[in-house]
């Protein structure tokens, strides 16, 4: 399947989750806290490559992917390379630079669910939601015990792989994760002509 493709499909999940979630988001009145970067700053994510294939390919038609790979393969820390604290002292801070092209964990957490090993739904959120906002969280908690749609993690990260099975089930390091998807999209290319009808996608 050509790269394009996969990059069409897996946008097109990510569409599918948005929508998911903005109607989670009004049905449980839980959000994010401005400007918290909590959650990005934890290091050693996991991720898998398909899940930043868009931004790989993104890089690659703006002729970043290069030098983007080579900034990735020497970097000394684990925190995720699209993460942009305000400040060096507090990390907690920040925002995503690429937030267009977040994966598929990024835009799960805090908006999807687990199951548990009874089976029954958990609500995946952070510590700052649970705590700062309680009543909804706990209001939420009690909706999806019954019935309350909710994305879930697995089911998900299944459609993701149906789309390619090796990028999308091998679970790495986000880093890693993101170096993995830009060398798929420079080695897939590498003996085919630059894709000059995909500016759409640039």
């Amino acid at each position: 399947m050509a790269i394009a493709h996969k990059v069409q499909l897996v946008e097109a999940l990510f569409d599918r989750l948005e929508k998911e979630i903005i109607v989670f988001q009004a049905q449980s009145q839980l959000n994010c806290c401005s400007g918290c970067g909590a959650c990005c700053s934890t290091p050693e994510i996991e991720a898998s490559p398909l899940e930043f294939l868009p931004w790989a390919l993104h890089l690659f038609l703006n002729g970043e992917a290069e030098k983007t790979l080579d900034t990735l393969q020497h970097k000394s820390n684990t925190y995720c390379h699209l993460y942009q604290p305000l400040t060096l002292v507090d990390r907690a801070m920040g925002r995503c630079s690429n937030y267009r092209y977040r994966g598929l964990i990024c835009r799960l957490f805090g908006y999807a669910a687990t199951r548990d090993k009874y089976g029954q739904l958990r609500l995946a959120t952070c510590k700052i939601i649970k705590e700062g906002q309680n009543e909804h969280y706990k209001t939420t908690e009690e909706a999806i015990s019954k019935g309350l749609y909710i994305p879930v993690f697995t089911d998900y990260y299944m459609q993701l792989s149906q789309i390619d099975a090796r990028l999308g089930t091998t679970m790495m390091p986000i880093n890693k994760a993101l170096s993995t998807a830009i060398e798929e999209v420079l080695h897939y290319y590498a003996y085919r002509p630059f894709p000059t009808d995909l500016a759409n996608i640039a």
